[in-house]
């Protein structure tokens, strides 16, 4: 037993394999604990916006400024709803709180409750919906304690009432503040609100291993072909495995009850697309750096996982990490699956970041190619 386990060590492939191990646990951890780290702040939340319409003419300017005094998100005023759910569903903001017209008529009257509606768009980073949840009864909350006690005791002060009449009225009226909470595009449990991210996680690890074996049957083949024939290969692999690798994804998806909004062919299409980025990307890296570019596959799959915005809302994350997922492919690979498996405003911009990201990378490739001497014996 000890001679074999002598002769396994001996072996550069296990003391590889070791290493990568080590490696991914390193990785991880300074990736993931940075990058989510104060995700949370104050700082942070001032990143998420929130859309305020005020349709309400008389205490509707007041409420609306309470609220951006007080709410712990960026807040816009918006002229009409249609803009606001319009940038709604393009994810420029994370809720939209309308203050209807008849807000304060049903404020000033007992026998009537007023309410504050509030619209989430679903198709976004899995603690969205959680965050403005809680913000939702913060408002409200808000609004009874705060604005609307004050726009009551205002009204009624013009009335021959005591100051204690008065101060019991607006108390009862502060109680009559109700929420009314809208979902657009709304996802079908948990297993779909994962789907981009478990998408991301499979499709990179895949182009990584296929890379990484396509690299190594490059080195088996050695001159038998050139570094052109063997680059245009490599490329034709990648189409072609694509293609395929999407098709059961996408065909397991179906099987197993996962939320299309946009149909099978769109889905197949665009994660075909992403996949294939991520097979030249995660290839770039193995043709300039030999086997040690496994290590920044690895140290990308970490970074496209905290900044891609699958878990977390990228407006949370800091300026590096942000900026990181920017240049980032998995980023535009979840803002599309997002737009096609829930609902959207649809995958123009997000497929054109992917193709641009692929041009650059097979350029960087041929590039590479270019460069590379062929030793003697190969030529």
């Amino acid at each position: 037993m000890k001679n074999a386990l002598i002769t396994f060590l001996k072996k550069p492939t296990t003391k590889a394999g070791i290493i990568t191990a080590i490696m991914f646990q390193i990785i991880f951890s300074l990736i993931w604990m940075t990058g989510y780290d104060g995700a949370m702040s104050a700082d942070r939340m001032k990143n998420l916006k929130v859309g305020i319409v005020s349709l309400d003419t008389q205490m509707g300017s007041a409420v609306a400024e309470n609220l951006q005094e007080s709410l712990p998100v960026q807040t816009l005023l918006i002229a009409d709803e249609a803009t606001a759910k319009t940038q709604l569903n393009e994810r420029k903001l994370q809720m939209v709180i309308t203050i209807p017209s008849d807000f304060s008529e049903l404020v000033m009257n007992p026998d009537k409750i007023a309410r504050l509606h509030y619209d989430i768009n679903e198709s976004n980073a899995a603690t969205v919906k959680s965050i403005m949840g809680t913000i939702v009864g913060n408002v409200t909350s808000s609004v009874n304690k705060q604005a609307i006690a004050l726009g009551a005791k205002n009204l009624l002060g013009g009335n021959d009432l005591t100051e204690q009449q008065v101060a019991s009225a607006a108390d009862s009226l502060s109680e009559r503040i109700t929420s009314d909470i809208s979902y657009s595009n709304p996802v079908n449990g948990m297993n779909n609100q994962m789907l981009p991210m478990m998408m991301v996680l499979a499709g990179y690890i895949g182009a990584m291993l296929l890379s990484l074996n396509l690299q190594q049957s490059s080195m088996m083949i050695g001159g038998q072909l050139s570094k052109w024939e063997q680059f245009a290969a490599r490329g034709i692999i990648n189409i072609v495995s694509s293609i395929v690798v999407s098709l059961v994804g996408t065909s397991l998806l179906v099987a197993l009850g996962g939320q299309m909004e946009q149909g099978f062919i769109a889905v197949w299409g665009f994660q075909a697309l992403f996949i294939l980025t991520f097979m030249f990307v995660s290839q770039l890296f193995l043709m300039l750096f030999g086997n040690a570019g496994m290590l920044l596959n690895i140290m990308t799959l970490s970074s496209q996982l905290v900044t891609s915005g699958a878990t977390l809302p990228r407006e949370l994350l800091s300026d590096f990490y942000h900026g990181l997922g920017s240049i980032l492919p998995a980023t535009y690979a979840v803002e599309g699956s997002m737009n096609l498996l829930y609902g959207g405003p649809g995958v123009g911009h997000s497929s054109l970041a992917l193709l641009f990201i692929m041009i650059v990378t097979l350029a960087a490739g041929a590039l590479a190619v270019l460069l590379r001497k062929v030793p003697e014996r190969e030529q």
